[in-house]
């Protein structure tokens, strides 16, 4: 019996839900990782996910495309500064759960889908609906907010949000898998971490085998943590709409910001109440924004098709 039409849809919200879970429960990983350095957390993330994508593109006999992409110097050099972008942002994350700054990581990737409309808007020519534009001046208004309230701009968000938005950008215009891209973003993560490695090892400290058992197996755990949202994501990709991805996209930053409060005790004072209530209204203008889109896209297909 050949499978009902809805199946590919429906194994396609599972793996988003896989994605977005295992990336919304990050901070509680990580967390366990507090009394190591931030900065060690990255080198053994990236080293060990490049190990394991190593191994995974062994398996799968897909090292031809490896070659496929190093014989393009285009795109290898976009996949590098974005995997120096995504590195950035990574190491701006682990501060922040090591620092009891949760929250901000969670409001910088609620931004995040906003800034990717304004860098749509910049980068791209796109052209915006009022409901975008409106949800990005309520972004706006949300950060001055933060600022004017809470007496300090706030940098984790912002600069989660950008690097991430900025990621997206650059890895929109290489056309090529999840698992291969992220080869390539690991592997230009190495020489910065490898430097870091060297200069603390001259300072006494031992960033790769200096930790205690637990902790070195959950750092060697983290690098297979990264790469598999990234695989479930890219299947999500391939059997729903990108509205649908959009939507489910919410579940990370919720699921960090439910963490915070009430995992890990963060305050939520009237100002940030404030400015998550902000960002929310941008968010839901965006998701309206989005949907109408589609459905003319949606329309237009069907009349084309008649």
């Amino acid at each position: 019996m050949p499978p009902a039409p809805h199946r590919p849809a429906l194994a396609g919200v599972a793996y988003g839900l896989i994605a977005y879970g295992i990336w919304g429960f990050f901070p509680l990983y990580f967390h366990q990782l507090a009394g190591v350095p931030p900065a060690d957390v990255l080198s053994h993330r990236a080293f060990w996910g490049w190990i394991f994508l190593c191994v995974l593109l062994t398996a799968r006999g897909e090292w031809p495309k490896i070659q496929a992409v190093m014989r393009r110097p285009g795109q290898w050099l976009r996949l590098a500064a974005a995997g120096l972008l995504v590195g950035s942002n990574w190491l701006v994350f682990l501060w922040a759960v090591a620092n009891h700054q949760v929250m901000a990581s969670s409001l910088g990737y609620f931004i995040t889908p906003l800034v990717n409309v304004l860098l749509g808007l910049l980068v791209l020519g796109e052209r915006l609906s009022a409901k975008a534009w409106l949800a990005v001046l309520l972004a706006a208004a949300a950060m001055v907010n933060e600022v004017l309230a809470l007496g300090n701009l706030p940098w984790v968000s912002l600069t989660l949000a950008a690097t991430f938005g900025c990621y997206g950008l650059l890895r929109k215009q290489v056309p090529v898998g999840a698992t291969t891209g992220l080869w390539f973003e690991t592997l230009a993560m190495l020489p910065p971490c490898l430097i870091y490695v060297l200069w603390q090892g001259r300072s006494g400290h031992d960033v790769m085998w200096g930790h205690g058992a637990g902790d070195m197996t959950l750092l060697v755990l983290a690098g297979v943590l990264t790469a598999l949202p990234l695989m479930a994501f890219g299947a999500a990709t391939q059997r729903l709409t990108l509205a649908t991805v959009g939507m489910l996209m919410y579940i990370n930053p919720t699921l960090q910001f439910a963490t915070a409060v009430w995992l890990f005790g963060e305050p939520l004072p009237p100002a940030r109440i404030a400015t998550f209530a902000l960002i929310w209204l941008g968010l839901l203008l965006y998701a309206w924004s989005a949907w109408e889109k589609q459905r003319a896209v949606n329309r237009a297909l069907q009349a084309a098709h008649r």
